[in-house]
């Protein structure tokens, strides 16, 4: 399954936090190193959802960039 990410930079680092899994979250002083965090995080995620006996909801979530103009 491919789960949505989205990453933020932020003034101590980068946050990053997957929509379809609330509470799914990580943070670190770099982005490469957020990446490596989340993917560990959504796993882990998941597999306590299994383990409490909760559905795994499926990927719904995309996300996409609009280009605008400078004005």
């Amino acid at each position: 399954m491919d789960y949505t990410v989205i990453y933020e930079q932020t003034p101590n680092g980068y946050s990053a936090y997957v929509p379809d899994l609330p509470g799914c979250v990580a943070a670190a002083t770099t982005r490469r190193e957020v990446a490596r965090l989340i993917a560990s995080a959504i796993h882990v995620h998941l597999d306590a959802m299994r383990e409490g006996g909760f559905e795994v909801p499926p990927p719904t979530t995309r996300a996409d960039t609009v280009r605008v103009a400078a004005r």
